[in-house]
């Protein structure tokens, strides 16, 4: 058992296995807690609503006095980006359950963040549509901050948005690329049928092609920013930077 893993058992925190897509596993994970974390699913639309509906009446059947779910900063039913649908249908759901909750409305992911820069740093070129600031990130500053609202209990209903303290676009990124490679590395703006005709080249399904070019029209509508400083606040420090992150992750560079 880890140190990290050991600590949160010592305060009265467990770990289970469940399926969303068998009740009874679920009910046997969530037996006897008194808080439930439920992580959004790996898929998209009706079916990821239809899990998550299935975990939170189960978290109810259970007992559990609260719910805290991983949402999205973008979460709305009018969001261009379809995760966010599915987040905002998620909410309304926990809104219509009774059960106090706190849904985690998570900057958007760091993690991501190598698709968007592999390409340019063998070329040269950051090749992408038109735009917008995105509040990247880090999933371990998130989990900090999850672990924060779970022992603390503070946050209740929609939080605000949980991000690192700045929002860059991708001329940004290719200005710290630049900087940290020694190598050139510039914005090339592409019309949105140009991109997915690359991406269909390198061998991407329509569906998916379609979800990637999402990103780039939610960022261009601000659904992925501004910054805010609740993350920072629950977390004690500054969050971790695009810069810090590739500063750390020499393998990506």
């Amino acid at each position: 058992m880890s140190s990290e893993r050991r600590s949160f058992k010592n305060a009265g925190f467990a770990s289970g296995g469940g399926d969303y897509t068998d009740l009874d596993s679920l009910l046997h994970a969530f037996e006897g807690a008194s808080q439930v974390l439920i992580v959004s699913s790996n898929v998209l639309g009706d079916e990821a609503v239809r899990q998550h509906r299935t975990a939170i009446d189960m978290a109810k059947e259970a007992g559990a006095g609260r719910i805290l779910y991983t949402s999205h900063m973008s979460s709305s039913p009018a969001s261009l980006f379809p995760p966010a649908v599915d987040h905002a249908a998620t909410e309304d759901a926990l809104q219509a359950s009774g059960i106090p909750f706190t849904s985690l409305r998570n900057g958007y992911y760091t993690a991501s963040l190598p698709w968007f820069i592999r390409d340019a740093l063998k070329t040269g070129e950051l090749v992408a549509p038109e735009d917008g600031p995105v509040a990247w990130t880090t999933h371990a500053d998130l989990a900090e901050a999850t672990a924060s609202v779970l022992i603390e209990q503070h946050l209740s209903g929609l939080t605000p948005s949980l991000t690192a303290s700045e929002a860059l676009d991708l001329k940004d990124i290719a200005a710290i690329l630049t900087e940290l490679t020694g190598r050139s590395i510039r914005r090339v703006v592409v019309s949105d049928d140009a991109f997915r005709a690359r991406l269909l080249a390198q061998g991407l399904q329509d569906h998916m092609a379609d979800m990637f070019l999402t990103f780039f029209l939610a960022s261009r509508a601000g659904e992925f920013s501004p910054a805010d400083p609740t993350l920072g606040r629950l977390i004690g420090r500054s969050p971790v930077s695009v810069r810090e992150f590739l500063t750390s992750s020499p393998h990506l560079l």
